[in-house]
């Protein structure tokens, strides 16, 4: 498939020059697609003359924000490799990242300073050379350049597009199970059958106006936002989410649909509505885990469908889908697969399950990733040499083909729709020298969907659960940080020396610490 995502936005600005492309809910910056087109080219130009060239990678870390989707748009178009990041995570997750994904240049919001200065100061241990600075020109680092001045050099001539097809558009990091992210990759194609299969399975419409809440380094808000631009739908782009401000923006700019997690969603319910006009929503997608039926069931009353979604980074977003019908006479289901997806729920042996029995979610389309970044180990694990993607994921189908999570084989944990890995806070508690053993469980959070529970053997009796707690704090992102801590004499194993995390969270059930 030869085509390019960054000329999506070309094409649209040709098509649509004067219509709303992007509106920033907290400085109400607009800018139309004739606009957002040319700030692309910009910075596409300036960063041709700094020398990136095609396949080399650019990292960006920007909280949602128009410099966000320009530079993601302008490194497209010259074949440059996004990495987007995290920028929850701490600097030594963030250097992990920056130095596997061999980025050079990083375009970095002034928000996330320090921990630039800090990664900047460990010099050799990544390969950034060249570093933009988004924000105020005055506050820039002395080994920074100012990105809008640097940006506004450029020329809005269209720059020469130097990639297409399977040539690599972005590599996504995503938690491991060993505690190491891996960089997920994905190419103009398989972007572009995302978009494709989003385009034909959601009733979406070329006037519509998205609420894009969800951070923009999640490919749960990249793929809509890069859709919105495809079909020339106006993105209303929250900096950071706010349930009030949510509303307000429904109402104010006649937001007509969008993609939030249940956390938010859950958030949004408990706001006030009786002063609040919100005619114009006429659906929200949702992700990252199972909706609750009765949250399902709120939104309904309030006339607004909930259309529930299951997707990984893996598969560029989507996998299944459910409508708001569906999901109340399908209690618990997310749904059939997308309209150019694959879903089979298959036993060990690779066959597929009959109704009603557990087994594992695979999936298959032109949207699946390529490859992991040098983890040609688990890419081998993960993509069966027919092309099948192994989601780690415990189902069941019915006879009609709605699928039902189950449960996680690799035991992650979503907390607020992020994903948590257990090894990841296992290895870190593990230090402490007064921890014997540790496991982490997930627990049930009405705030956030799961909270990460931490499953303790003492090494020393003077340990507490406070310092449990606080031994984390710095050492690993906030939403990953555990809620609690509890203590027992012995963590059960199988005969393998496996944790049995399923009696664990027998022993455990929650509900999490708030």
């Amino acid at each position: 498939m030869n085509v390019n995502i960054g000329n999506l936005l070309t094409r649209r600005a040709a098509l649509n020059p004067e219509r709303e492309a992007y509106i920033d809910s907290s400085s109400d910056q607009r800018l139309t697609f004739r606009e957002l087109n040319n700030r692309s080219n910009q910075i596409a130009n300036q960063l041709l003359e700094l020398g990136i060239k095609k396949g080399e990678r650019v990292a960006l870390a920007l909280m949602n924000s128009a410099e966000f989707i320009e530079s993601y748009v302008g490194i497209a178009k010259i074949g440059g490799v996004v990495v987007p990041l995290n920028w929850r995570l701490v600097a030594d997750e963030l250097e992990f990242i920056i130095k596997d994904s061999g980025t050079r240049t990083l375009i970095y919001g002034e928000e996330f300073l320090d921990v630039v200065t800090d990664l900047h100061g460990r010099g050799d241990k990544t390969d950034v050379r060249d570093w933009l600075q988004v924000g105020s020109p005055e506050g820039v680092a002395e080994f920074a350049q100012d990105y809008q001045n640097f940006r506004d050099q450029g020329g809005t001539q269209e720059p020469v597009e130097a990639a297409y097809g399977d040539d690599l558009l972005y590599i996504m990091y995503t938690s491991g199970t060993t505690g190491l992210p891996k960089g997920v990759v994905h190419s103009h194609t398989t972007s572009f059958w995302a978009l494709l299969t989003f385009a034909a399975s959601c009733d979406l419409r070329e006037a519509d106006r998205y609420l894009a809440a969800l951070p923009l380094f999640h490919v749960g808000s990249l793929i809509p936002v890069t859709l919105n631009l495809y079909r020339g739908v106006t993105s209303i782009v929250m900096r950071e989410f706010d349930p009030v401000k949510a509303w307000q923006l429904i109402e104010e700019e006649k937001i007509t649909t969008s993609l939030l997690v249940p956390a938010m969603l859950n958030f949004m319910v408990q706001v006030p509505l009786q002063d609040l006009n919100y005619e114009s929503i006429r659906w929200i997608q949702s992700g990252a885990s199972p909706l609750p039926v009765s949250l399902i069931q709120r939104y309904a009353d309030l006339g607004i469908e909930i259309h529930q979604i299951y997707g990984l980074t893996e598969t560029c977003g989507p996998a299944c889908v459910i409508s708001a019908e569906h999901a109340l006479e399908k209690v618990g289901s997310t749904g059939k697969a997308f309209f150019h997806s694959e879903v089979r729920v298959v036993d060990e042996l690779g066959e597929d399950c009959l109704p009603g029995a557990q087994g594992e979610v695979w999936v298959q389309g032109g949207h699946v990733m390529l490859r992991y970044w040098n983890r040609a180990d688990a890419t081998a694990e993960t993509i069966t040499q027919d092309g099948w993607l192994r989601t780690g994921d415990i189902a069941t189908i019915d006879e009609e083909g709605f699928v039902y999570i189950q449960d996680r084989i690799k035991d992650m944990i979503i907390s607020g729709g992020e994903n948590v890995y257990p090894a990841e806070i296992e290895n870190v508690i593990l230090t402490h020298p007064f921890v014997s053993e540790v496991a982490v469980i997930g627990q049930p959070s009405e705030r956030w969907g799961e909270s990460p529970l931490a499953v303790v053997v003492k090494a020393d009796k003077q340990l507490t659960e406070e310092m449990t707690l606080e031994h984390c704090n710095g050492k690993l992102a906030r939403f990953k940080l555990p809620k609690a801590a509890v203590f027992i004499d012995e963590i059960p194993r199988n005969a393998n020396g496996k944790v049995l995390k399923r009696l664990l969270r027998e022993e455990f059930p929650g509900p999490a610490a708030i």
